[in-house]
């Protein structure tokens, strides 16, 4: 009976670092990434769609990023999407490919995306622990209604606090690269 309440724990806080991973993956370091573009949308025939679903991304240099849609037809919608991220990119197009050169960053934007990736990662803190608290009432609730004993009730509980311990630590670890990666020079 206890056993899928922890597994379910487990693979909600595994859900919640996928995600922190993803998050931190298209966070602008001073290198190019086709990931920078991940959460851009595009307005293509009215339905906003990933730019990566209209287009092949490409990285040829460590600084340039390029763009070539399927359909040239929707290369100024492509454009109009990158210019209004918040990416502070400013993309270049020859008609048939969008090339975006990506600048070093600046000292004060280096400081502000550290922020940003400590933000998310609170975020993903405070996941971690909702998991742990819904999954801890689950297992309270279990033992007022007299199915579980006091001793596999202590004893859950702490298998619990020991993946939110886990979680917690992935995430600090996994902020704490980016950030290095962030205000590498």
């Amino acid at each position: 009976m206890l056993k899928p309440i922890i597994e379910e724990t487990r693979t909600r806080m595994e859900k919640s670092i996928r995600d922190l991973v993803d998050n931190l993956a298209s966070v602008r370091t001073g290198r190019a990434s086709v990931h920078l573009l991940d959460h851009i949308m595009v307005d293509y025939y009215g339905t906003p769609t990933p730019v990566n679903q209209v287009a092949t991304l490409h990285v040829p240099e460590p600084s340039l990023i390029t763009v070539q849609p399927w359909d040239l037809s929707s290369l100024a919608a492509i454009d109009r999407a990158l210019r209004m991220s918040d990416l502070g990119i400013n993309p270049a197009s020859d008609g048939k490919v969008i090339r975006i050169p990506i600048p070093p960053l600046t000292q004060e934007r280096r400081q502000s995306l550290s922020k940003h990736v400590g933000k998310v990662a609170e975020d993903h803190r405070t996941a971690v622990r909702q998991v742990r608290r819904d999954s801890n009432e689950h297992v309270k609730k279990l033992f007022k209604d007299k199915k579980i004993s006091e001793d596999e009730e202590r004893d859950t509980l702490q298998k619990i606090q020991d993946l939110t311990d886990k979680f917690i630590k992935q995430v600090d670890e996994l902020a704490q690269k980016k950030e290095q990666e962030i205000l590498q020079v």
